[in-house]
């Protein structure tokens, strides 16, 4: 089954499209040192932040080897809480990876395990793909542990890998394979 551009919902969250109105909250957020820190895309603006979002409107969801953004809503409220990307690689054969970006006041009530978690039930189990992985900065402890509480295990530490932001940065590689997920017992 190919991934659809459906809402999805949680106990607690509705994950779905961006929409024009969440310019100013995805920049508020987005805009912010602490959440910016280990991010590859920080709004200079409330317009970038709309031009993103008008672009990514114009994007499919699925298309392959592009990076599509769900916004990370309460389900109840429909308030922004965070947002989470989808990289589709070209084929199946190649793993599919995810980012995840919450609101620093919205940070450590688990929205982003269970949103993680849906989509991870959805690739795996609807959308096909065998693998996932996550690069990630050493010194964002908190994503390790989102990563490794959702069952990623580390595959690899490469040191000084990219120049990010002015420095030299290491990036670690976790993964997880769907045989994997379906045996982890909790979530």
């Amino acid at each position: 089954m190919e991934p659809q551009d459906t809402t999805l919902t949680t106990t607690r969250l509705r994950l779905d499209r961006l929409v024009p109105a969440d310019a100013p909250g995805l920049f508020a957020y987005r805009g912010d040192d602490a959440v910016a820190r280990y991010q590859g895309w920080r709004p200079v603006d409330e317009a970038e932040a709309a031009r993103f979002i008008d672009e990514q409107s114009r994007l499919a969801f699925h298309t392959p080897d592009s990076w599509a953004q769900l916004a990370i809503r309460d389900r109840s409220t429909g308030e922004l809480l965070g947002d989470l990307g989808v990289h589709f690689p070209a084929d199946k054969q190649s793993p599919i990876e995810f980012g995840i970006s919450l609101r620093p006041d919205r940070r450590g009530k688990g929205y982003a395990r269970e949103a993680m978690s849906t989509v991870l039930d959805l690739a795996f189990n609807e959308w096909g793909y065998r693998r996932t992985v996550g690069s990630v900065d050493p010194r964002n402890v908190a994503s390790i542990a989102l990563l490794e509480s959702l069952g990623y295990r580390r595959e690899a530490h490469h040191v000084e890998a990219y120049f990010f932001r002015g420095e030299w940065v290491d990036d670690v590689i976790y993964a997880m394979l769907d045989r994997e997920w379906r045996s982890t017992a909790t979530r």
